[in-house]
């Protein structure tokens, strides 16, 4: 019997040696740029600059980057955050993430003739990270028109409900990564006066029948009639989840004073739950002359409010505010973006509720999608001429993925975007999750200019 029982561990331990000697060795963590060049047009005061790893590290990664000037100086026409020391940025990849970003910031009042640039590279990363292909990044002191490349977004840390939105500008190889909470309102600065709501926070608010904020407290407002997604809600307590400007929860800012109600919002939600009085604002908005907004806010059951005024500013779609903070920078300039990939409330069916890897369109500031179902590779300059583009922030949406049964980006499709200068680019997502090859979180995406514009 001893005999047998030695036999059976010693099988038993056998097999385990097997299985773990089986078991695949993970790939090399690699660490490289987004991508290998860059450009800060003249109208831009500030650019980020991303470093990526495969896949997320479970160690704070620490990153030292050597950065050669061309034609500027450190300090007189540029400097970056975080601040270089002997031409050397010292960055941390933190534990829990797969990337770092650092910013390059254009110095006021400089004259620049556009031939000026500056190098990065990656001089070395901690263990157990090696470096990638992509260790060296080109930044130019002039607009560039990509002819392609491949970008992994920086979603942040969240998994399917990643804490940033990301903004891409394929022309300029560019995103600009933005905590979902950062912001609370966004004041239209076309000729209407419209107010959007946080869509990225499923944010929601109803209306309340008075204009003076400070007679507003919890007892006029039932607090769960803000309840949203997971089959609680309705459409009329969110913004147009199609992007309609004119079809905002909170009506339109009247010219006449006393039409401009009271609305209460709760700032986070998403999950069906009922919001606490003490999270719960109140709001009221009145036009500040012909070019801007007065904002009235205060927590719920406070008596006196604060006001902020808000300026129209042409180069944008929308300017933000916090109730934290105040003013906020969230989208890049209109014609410095293309789409925007993140988490925000959406439908299914005929309810609100909250989506992961949407992808919305700049249709606000010209830009133009078509979904194609066929072969990436082949399409081309000619093909253009039979691709029918919308103007809808949704044609791409949530169809380039699936998250249920086989998990993984949609092969069988591509896109075509067509951005306000007219440049054409075909786009395709590689990965977006473990089961594609990719981190969640952090999509992958791969684009190629069709034809250049005008």
């Amino acid at each position: 019997m001893k005999h047998l029982l030695s036999c059976l561990l010693g099988f038993t331990l056998l097999m385990c040696v097997s299985c773990k000697k089986s078991d695949p060795a993970l790939p090399d963590n690699t660490l490289g740029f987004s991508t290998s060049t860059q450009g800060l047009g003249t109208t831009d005061a500030f650019i980020n600059i991303s470093l990526n790893l495969n896949r997320a590290t479970d160690v704070a990664i620490p990153v030292v980057v050597d950065l050669t000037a061309s034609g500027v100086t450190y300090g007189t026409e540029f400097t970056t955050e975080p601040a270089a020391t002997t031409n050397m940025l010292n960055l941390t990849i933190p534990a829990g993430s797969n990337a770092v970003s650092f910013k390059v910031i254009k110095k006021d009042d400089i004259f620049l003739q556009g031939n000026e640039s500056l190098t990065f590279k990656v001089k070395s990363a901690g263990a157990p990270v090696v470096l990638g292909t992509t260790t060296e990044l080109k930044l130019s002191f002039s607009a560039i028109t990509s002819t392609g490349s491949e970008l992994t977004l920086n979603g942040g840390e969240g998994g399917s409900a990643a804490i940033n939105s990301v903004y891409v500008d394929l022309s300029a190889n560019a995103q600009t990564a933005v905590k979902r909470t950062s912001w609370d309102l966004g004041f239209y600065t076309g000729a209407d006066f419209r107010v959007i709501l946080n869509n990225t926070t499923a944010a929601s608010v109803v209306a309340v029948n008075k204009t003076d904020i400070n007679a507003i407290n919890a007892t006029d407002v039932t607090l769960a009639n803000l309840e949203l997604g997971q089959g609680k809600g309705n459409f009329g307590i969110i913004d147009d989840v199609n992007g309609d400007i004119t079809k905002t929860a909170i009506a339109a800012v009247s010219v006449t004073e006393a039409e401009n109600k009271v609305y209460v919002i709760s700032r986070v939600n998403g999950t069906g739950a009922t919001p606490l009085a003490a999270d719960v604002y109140k709001i009221r908005i009145l036009r500040n002359g012909t070019t801007g907004y007065t904002l009235q806010y205060a927590k719920l059951n406070e008596t006196t409010f604060k006001t902020l005024d808000i300026n129209k500013n042409a180069a944008s779609n929308f300017s933000f505010i916090s109730f934290d903070t105040g003013a906020v920078s969230v989208e890049p300039a209109k014609d410095r973006w293309d789409f925007v990939w993140g988490y925000s409330i959406y439908y299914t069916g005929t309810l609100p509720y909250a989506f992961s890897d949407l992808v919305f369109v700049n249709h606000l500031g010209d830009v133009t999608t078509a979904e194609v179902i066929g072969n990436y590779d082949t399409y081309a300059e000619a093909n253009i001429a039979t691709t029918t583009f919308s103007n809808s922030r949704n044609t791409i949406g949530s169809n380039w993925r699936v998250t249920q049964g086989t998990i993984g980006v949609k092969t069988d499709r591509f896109y075509v975007i067509k951005d306000a200068a007219g440049n054409v680019y075909k786009l395709r997502f590689v990965n977006f999750t473990t089961q594609d090859g990719g981190t969640r979180g952090y999509p992958k995406i791969q684009y190629t200019l069709v034809k250049k514009g005008a």
